[in-house]
């Protein structure tokens, strides 16, 4: 069995990177970095490597940027020999083939309470019900999304006033620890999975820009979750004479949803009671 140090990590995103960075901080250096190809950002639409590849070039690990997950990936990956790999938001789907190729298995770091929230977007899931709290999971990747055996977890209180902006931070700085404290007791084999309550499972989806469109007529606290969970990615915004009119900032107060800085379409940042003056 190759050597339980030589571990693949796979990472996209900011939250691969803040995780990449702890582990690396904590001595757990992977060999490779397998992240997605670079992507085309700002308004030259030029192209832009990932910040997980950024920074793992910075430390002088080998990184690969395959397009799609294929044979010719998977033997590229396979190549290095390594026990394990390590996932945390990659953006793409792992076949079989892959998962196989690890003796000790893949690792992921999900930022729910396993069963419940699987799925693209578990932290917003949260938020959108008025959960009162959340956590991560450490779960060994199987072939149904998120199914996977948990090997650790954490709880942590969301605060009422906590839109995502300020929950998700936290919860990857969780999820990296939580990890680092894993790691030890996996790779010694004297961590107990523990199979997940699947009939209590629950399921989140990809964002997509519409689900950001809420009604200032719907019920205070159905808007204020919605405000919550989008803060940090596709934002809210209501339509106000068939334009768009988007919610900068908000509260919640004596259980009413208080809009307070908006952009109407085409127009500049305006305070919502200004707003509703001059309209």
């Amino acid at each position: 069995m190759p050597p339980a140090h030589n571990f693949v990590y796979f990472g996209t995103p900011k939250v691969a990177h803040d995780t990449l960075a702890i582990l690396i901080k904590s001595g757990f250096i992977p060999t490779v970095v397998v992240t997605l190809p670079d992507a085309q950002k700002g308004r030259g639409l030029a192209l832009k490597p990932s910040e997980t590849k950024i920074l793992a070039l910075a430390h002088g690990i080998k990184v690969l940027t395959p397009s799609s997950l294929d044979a010719n990936a998977i033997a590229s990956i396979s190549a290095y020999k390594c026990a394990y790999a390590i996932v945390v938001a990659y953006g793409k789907i792992f076949p079989e083939e892959l998962i196989a190729a690890f003796p000790l298995g893949v690792l992921n770091v999900h930022y729910s309470l396993l069963p419940k929230y699987r799925g693209a977007t578990p932290l917003e899931g949260a938020l959108l019900a008025g959960d009162t709290e959340t956590g991560v999971t450490i779960q060994k990747m199987a072939k149904e999304l998120d199914a996977g055996d948990i090997f650790a977890q954490e709880t942590i209180r969301i605060v009422p006033s906590e839109t995502a902006r300020e929950l998700r931070p936290r919860l990857i700085s969780m999820g990296a620890e939580l990890l680092v404290k894993t790691l030890p007791a996996f790779l010694s084999g004297t961590v107990t999975p523990i199979p997940q309550d699947a009939p209590h499972s629950s399921c989140t989806r990809k964002l997509k820009k519409e689900y950001g469109l809420l009604s200032l007529a719907d019920p205070d606290e159905i808007n204020w979750n919605k405000y919550r969970a989008y803060a940090d990615s596709i934002g809210t915004y209501f339509l106000h004479n068939g334009k768009r009119v988007k919610i900068v900032s908000a509260s919640f107060k004596n259980q009413r949803f208080i809009p307070e800085l908006v952009i109407p379409e085409g127009k500049r940042e305006i305070d919502y009671i200004t707003f509703c003056k001059v309209d």
